[in-house]
C-alpha cells in the first residue's frame, strides 16, 4: 500500500475510533495533527486524561507505537494508550502497566468500594 493510501487508512481508522467513542456517549473527535511533540498530540481526543494513539496496520510494532504515545503524552500528563487493529479484526487497547493500574484503581473503588491495603 502506498504512503497516500496508508495515510487515508489511518485517517479512516481515527474517525472510526472517534465515532465509536461518540456512540458510547463521549464527545470525541479526530484531531488535526500539526506536530507530534507539542501539547497533547493525540490522534483522537474525548477521553479526558487519556492520550490516544491510533494504528490500523497489519504489522504490529507495539513498542514503537507505545514509545510514540508516551513521548507525545508527556507534556499533557495524560495516560498513554494505543488503539490498534488489523483488517477485519476488533480494536485492542494497549496501556503501560502503571497506566492500567491507575485506571483499575479508580474503577475498583467506584465499582466495588475497594481500596488498596
Amino acid at each position: 500500500m502506498g504512503k497516500i493510501n496508508s495515510k487515508a487508512k489511518g485517517k479512516r481508522y481515527e474517525l472510526e475510533i472517534a465515532n465509536y467513542l461518540k456512540e458510547h456517549g463521549y464527545k470525541a473527535r479526530r484531531t488535526a495533527q500539526y506536530c507530534g511533540n507539542t501539547g497533547d498530540a493525540s490522534d483522537v481526543v474525548g477521553l479526558p486524561g487519556i492520550h490516544i494513539e491510533c494504528k490500523h496496520q497489519e504489522q504490529f510494532h507495539i513498542y514503537d507505537w507505545m514509545k510514540q504515545a508516551e513521548n507525545d503524552s508527556k507534556k499533557s500528563g495524560n495516560l498513554p494508550s494505543v488503539f490498534f487493529r488489523k483488517n477485519n479484526q476488533k480494536t485492542i487497547v494497549c496501556l503501560p502497566i502503571d497506566a492500567f493500574l491507575k485506571l483499575y484503581d479508580a474503577y475498583s473503588e467506584v465499582q466495588y468500594g475497594a481500596t488498596k491495603k
